[in-house]
């Protein structure tokens, strides 16, 4: 494996009752996160294939790691997210790097098929900072239920020379979800959008 990780967080958020109202059943989230050593920390690199190749390595290990903590088959997880935090010591498009050129393909096996965009988001920060994950369904990106997010932080993350790497992967779209649009069922899934 390229990605010199240093730790690896998975956690799992259930909704059983919003507003007063139960949720059943409960929705529910999942982020796996790895913490990497950045390896063009305090250097400008005109090359950023490496980073690239840790993303498509994170891509999978990452989205496998929620589909397990979900307890669900690949094929049930039904939206999906990216996001990743450079530490000061890097450059926002090291993070970009990492998340777009080849990380998808293999958070789509993972969670089987994926026909639309996978959502990111990228930022620089340090220890401690709050990183949301932004979320849309795995097939039609015009599900509203789904446009949701989830957030991480770790204590001790991202320190200066590293980045923070998060996919997040859910059975289920936002509790009690009721603006219109594109149902689930409703989805052809042909073109990514519905």
């Amino acid at each position: 494996m390229k990605a010199d990780i240093r730790k690896i967080a998975v956690f799992v958020e259930e909704t059983h009752r919003e507003m007063g109202q139960g949720v059943a059943p409960p929705t529910r989230k999942a982020a796996a996160v790895a913490v990497i050593a950045n390896p063009f920390a305090g250097v400008y690199a005109e090359n950023l294939d490496l980073l690239m190749q840790i993303g498509e390595e994170l891509g999978g290990l990452l989205g496998q790691r929620c589909v397990a903590a979900l307890g669900i088959a690949p094929g049930q997880a039904e939206s999906y997210g990216k996001a990743a935090m450079v530490g000061e010591a890097g450059e926002l498009e090291h993070a970009a790097a990492i998340l777009h050129p080849r990380l998808g393909a293999p958070l789509r096996a993972a969670v089987e098929r994926g026909a639309a965009l996978v959502p990111s988001g990228k930022k620089m920060g340090g220890p401690g900072q709050p990183l949301d994950i932004p979320l849309g369904h795995k097939d039609a990106a015009f599900v509203r239920s789904h446009f949701d997010g989830m957030v991480v932080q770790l204590n001790d993350a991202p320190r200066a020379g590293e980045i923070m790497v998060a996919v997040a992967v859910t059975d289920s779209g936002r509790p009690l979800a009721r603006v219109g649009g594109l149902t689930k069922d409703q989805i052809t899934g042909t073109d990514g959008l519905r």
